[in-house]
């Protein structure tokens, strides 16, 4: 990247923002330009210092994770702010939550230093950020939940009709975690092919992201929830 990637964190536990701060400050391509400790001082700081990406919390004190995300990244914002969401592995259903409040992406916190740098960099360039074993759980295991009304999923069904069908297929498994170069073995495609197809996907259903598409297919129930 050429630019620095201006981050906000956004954690209740010191220790876990001072460790943040000194993983991405090490960075010579990061810049840490704010911390919060709670959800409304997040808004409140993203508002005044405009970060590239915010590493967000979800489980913090006065306005929690999701809702702080909504605030910043939601349907309703004009100008969104990238929130990358933290969160530990039992709480997958708040990070499901988070992923529909706006959030480009999420982590564990368990992951390797090397990972939330990466996944920092990733969402500053307006990609997602979805590990694909996790995102099988994660999504799958809701997918009853979330299915949508009767009405809106026939409204949806016409908005899947109108991809092609390798498009089609395309979201499936974008759906199921898979990445672009997954798809690309998968499918027997190249790697540019699947991300225009990619694209394609996104413009055609008004979609901003992978992490959109991912809860678009499943709740238009191209996937099974069970596998």
């Amino acid at each position: 990247m050429t630019n620095t990637v201006r981050v906000l964190v956004c954690d209740d536990q010191e220790l876990v923002r001072a460790g943040y701060v000194t993983i991405i400050g090490a960075q010579p391509d990061l810049e840490v330009v704010g911390e919060a400790a709670d959800g409304h001082a997040a808004v409140r700081a993203a508002a005044r210092l405009r970060p590239d990406v915010v590493v967000m919390d979800i489980r913090m004190p006065l306005l929690d994770g999701i809702e702080a995300t909504r605030l910043l990244a939601g349907p309703a914002v004009t100008d969104p702010v990238k929130v990358l969401v933290v969160t530990t592995f039992n709480l997958d259903e708040y990070v499901y939550e988070a992923l529909r409040a706006g959030a480009s992406g999420f982590l564990l916190k368990d992951s390797p230093p090397r990972e939330l740098v990466q996944g920092i960099r990733t969402v500053a360039l307006g990609e997602s950020l979805l590990a694909p074993a996790v995102t099988r759980q994660l999504v799958g295991r809701f997918a009853d939940r979330i299915r949508p009304a009767e009405a809106r999923g026939a409204a949806r069904a016409g908005a899947v009709s109108a991809l092609a069908p390798r498009e089609t297929e395309v979201l499936a498994l974008i759906a199921e975690g898979l990445s672009n170069a997954e798809i690309a073995e998968r499918m027997v495609l190249s790697r540019e092919t699947v991300k225009t197809y990619v694209s394609r996907i996104l413009t055609k259903l008004g979609l901003r992201d992978r992490v959109q598409a991912v809860v678009f297919a499943h709740r238009a129930g191209l996937v099974d929830a069970r596998d």
